[in-house]
């Protein structure tokens, strides 16, 4: 399958950029032509899987409450069968997805977010996982052929040799057996789990209180120029420090991302956890932060922008090139 990323950055203004807020990023994944076809057919080989470690674990999450978290986002996708249809473009309301988006919208309703509705960022996400070790809840990854050396497509595992996928325009949502056809035997390229690194502590920490609280006000804030806890308006910075102080750290009342970079301690990006403030500039290369963002773990941010407050991932080429560095503040 032939993929394109486009990304429309639109441009900054001043008063947005130096109050640490990002303009909206329109990411729209094209994909005319349905690849996980029952019909395809491909050559065996052996294809080296992908691996990237974790930026995060959690050690504190029991295999019980995975399997239930499992459980809950396969059940969700099964009763999206016969109303979700396979499109090019995503779109939550219409249930119209693709293979990724479809992923992402069923771990996003069920409390999980994967930070990207794109499978070339999800498999650097979590851990590697074994074929032969495979456990519900693990998302699973297709190339286009058997010497494909970046994702097409991908589903959840579902137990039993079976994964759950927005397959093609033709099936829209199936279940598909590993081994059912060439296409899933020869062209299966890696898995990821990624519960429980993208679930919650149990119990709760500090950083995953701040996370849960930044979630929970995506769509309830209004970005801008000034801040008012009230009415629940903020720039950037003042969102930051709003949602740090509800979890009891005193930021300072900073109200500059300036000013913001110079607390806490610098932590490299190989090294992040949950909690920490993310530094951007507006300009590759510059040596001035505009920008701040909360580390969710697992190389997804949340991020205030003039359109509110969104979950993105800084493995996309734009926040991969616009990184300065991460401090740890509490």
């Amino acid at each position: 399958m032939n993929k394109r990323l486009v990304t429309t950055t639109l441009a900054l203004t001043l008063g947005f950029s130096s109050l640490g807020v990002i303009p909206g990023l329109a990411e729209v994944k094209q994909n005319p032509s349905a690849v996980a076809s029952d019909s395809l057919g491909a050559v065996s080989s052996i294809i080296n899987p992908i691996k990237a470690s974790a930026a995060t674990t959690n050690v504190y999450n029991n295999q019980k409450a995975v399997d239930a978290k499992a459980d809950q986002i396969i059940n969700f996708g099964k009763s999206l069968i016969g109303k979700a249809t396979y499109a090019s473009k995503y779109n939550y309301e219409k249930l119209q997805f693709r293979c990724a988006s479809f992923m992402a919208y069923i771990f996003e309703s069920n409390g999980i977010d994967l930070g990207s509705r794109d499978e070339d960022y999800m498999i650097k996400q979590g851990t590697y996982v074994p074929r032969n070790q495979l456990q519900k809840g693990d998302l699973v990854f297709f190339g286009s052929s058997p010497k494909a050396t970046v994702p097409s497509h991908v589903g959840i595992y579902i137990g039993d040799n079976k994964i759950l996928h927005m397959a093609n325009f033709k099936l829209n949502i199936a279940i598909s057996d590993l081994n059912s056809t060439s296409f899933y035997r020869d062209n299966y390229m890696s898995a990821r789990r990624v519960l429980p690194s993208l679930m919650p502590s149990n119990p709760a920490t500090k950083a995953d209180k701040i996370v849960e609280n930044a979630y929970n006000l995506m769509n309830k804030v209004k970005m801008g120029s000034i801040n008012d806890e009230r009415n629940m308006k903020f720039t950037g910075v003042g969102y930051v420090n709003y949602i740090y102080k509800l979890n009891g750290v005193n930021l300072g009342g900073k109200t500059s991302v300036k000013d913001l970079s110079k607390l806490g301690t610098t932590v490299s990006r190989s090294k992040l956890k949950k909690g920490d403030l993310i530094f951007l500039n507006s300009t590759a290369g510059s040596s001035t932060p505009t920008r701040v963002a909360i580390y969710a773990g697992e190389q997804r941010i949340i991020v205030p922008s003039s359109d509110g407050i969104s979950s993105r991932v800084l493995l996309s080429d734009y926040y991969n090139s616009q990184y300065m560095y991460a401090k740890r503040v509490f």
